[in-house]
């Protein structure tokens, strides 16, 4: 299966039809790019697998892959990198923030030193074989997140990433609407959009929204507060230092997946504040009215330092009647269960537990677009195909049935192992590729 001059395609082997695991590749003249190479989580039967999608296919041609392209710093775009590379072995391109976390993820893996990691610019241009790539900086909730332009001479695709349109994004630039309308005017192919909202009336809320509510549910804890988010998440990490600091609390991290992201903002120049965050271990020694506990498993992951805080296990401090938990983050279907064996556990030491659809104004806001952001992007940018992805079946519908009403002329809404034949003439092969999971050892 090779593309020829006149052919673009698009080939996802993982992120389409599902939320998570997203590797997709471009294919034209010849020659082929990887767009993202993360990994997924497989909770059927006990305990949690973590997964990515198989590379088999492009392994196997890795003379004609020119290069990786890692949109963002997320574990479900940047997770794999490590694992599948030395199959792959081919260059890799990213910001400076997402290299930040690639290298940290190399040097574990005993890959330091041996990956062709090229740092890009946002805004800037570069070309692999016969694509122009323009990276386009766009808003979400980790910084430096990046659309994808890629130009070749039988069209042009805008592959968005992960994004949403937030006027105050707290960390890093904010998005550039008249460089979206320039793109538009330009003429675009198809573009290929994040789908995780599309079933969502409005606008996700601005990150900036967040610290007012916050800070007031703080204000109202009389003893120790624990905040659980995604690790990630490095604007809400600024968000929840400003709220320790109006409260006169002492922030500190618990969770090494927020520290390597807090420390590679840092390194990055991204961290804003002169705030330092405390160490973990000096947490148990302060008055209980004074600490505020940044911790991972927001997601009631065992083994995190939320489940451990539950469970009396952890070696920085222990939970006590009338201490608060906040989840300042959404729950991903299918968490359900483990989440609400966490809430009852918390309970049950007299903990209160504040979830965001349990008061009145946000204290969680997702990275991603909702259907009236969605509307926005296509009259900006008014491609002639939209190609939904990073979604499960019924977000993907949504986005399809969304983009039909707004008057995109072609839709094509297909599944992972799918070939999106974008040029010269639209259309789908199904199933056209095997399509696999591997299992992750961590």
């Amino acid at each position: 299966m090779i593309p020829g001059a006149s052919d673009l395609w698009l080939l996802p082997l993982g992120g389409c039809g599902e939320i998570g695991m997203n590797m997709s590749l471009y294919g034209h003249a010849g020659r082929w790019l990887m767009v993202d190479c993360g990994i997924g989580f497989d909770r059927a039967g006990p305990g949690t697998r973590i997964i990515t999608a198989s590379p088999d296919f492009i392994s196997s041609r890795r003379d004609s892959l020119d290069g990786m392209l890692i949109t963002h710093a997320h574990e479900d775009h940047v997770g794999a990198v490590a694992w599948h590379w030395p199959q792959l072995r081919c260059p890799v391109y990213c910001t400076r923030f997402t290299a930040e976390i690639l290298q940290r993820k190399l040097v574990e893996a005993g890959l330091a030193g041996r990956v062709p990691v090229h740092i890009v610019e946002p805004g800037s241009e570069i070309e692999l074989g016969p694509f122009k790539v323009e990276w386009l900086g766009l808003t979400h909730s980790t910084p430096e997140a990046q659309a994808l332009v890629m130009r070749t001479p039988v069209g042009t695709v805008f592959h968005t990433g992960d994004w949403k349109l937030d006027p105050e994004p707290v960390v890093g630039a904010g998005f550039d609407e008249s460089a979206l309308r320039r793109l538009g005017d330009e003429g675009v192919l198809a573009m290929v959009c994040d789908s995780t909202n599309a079933t969502v009336e409005g606008r996700s809320p601005s990150e900036g929204e967040l610290g007012k509510a916050l800070l007031a549910k703080v204000l109202e804890a009389p003893r120790r507060v624990v905040v659980a988010c995604f690790g990630s998440n490095v604007a809400r990490l600024v968000t929840l230092a400003r709220t320790a600091v109006a409260a006169g609390r002492y922030p500190g991290l618990l969770g090494r997946s927020l520290d390597n992201y807090y420390r590679a903002a840092r390194a990055s120049g991204l961290w804003p504040l002169d705030t330092e965050m405390a160490q973990a271990s000096h947490l148990g020694f302060l008055p209980r009215d004074e600490v505020f506990a940044v911790a991972t498993g927001s997601q009631g992951e065992e083994g995190a330092a939320l489940a451990r805080l539950a469970s009396d296990s952890h070696p920085a401090m222990e939970l006590e009647p009338d201490d608060t938990v906040i989840f300042s983050s959404r729950v991903i279907p299918g968490n359900e269960p483990s989440l609400e064996r966490l809430y009852q556990r918390l309970r049950s030491k007299g903990v209160k537990v504040v979830v965001d659809d349990s008061v009145s104004a946000p204290i969680h806001a997702s990275g991603h677009p909702a259907r009236d952001e969605l509307r926005d992007m296509y009259s900006w940018v008014r491609p002639r195909i939209a190609v939904p992805v990073h979604g499960e079946p019924q977000h993907l519908d949504a986005h399809a049935a969304l983009a039909s009403d707004i008057g995109v002329p072609i839709q094509l809404n297909g599944r992972n192992g799918d070939v999106f034949l974008l040029a010269p003439q639209p259309g789908i092969r199904r199933a056209a590729v095997p399509v696999g999971r591997v299992d992750v050892r961590r």
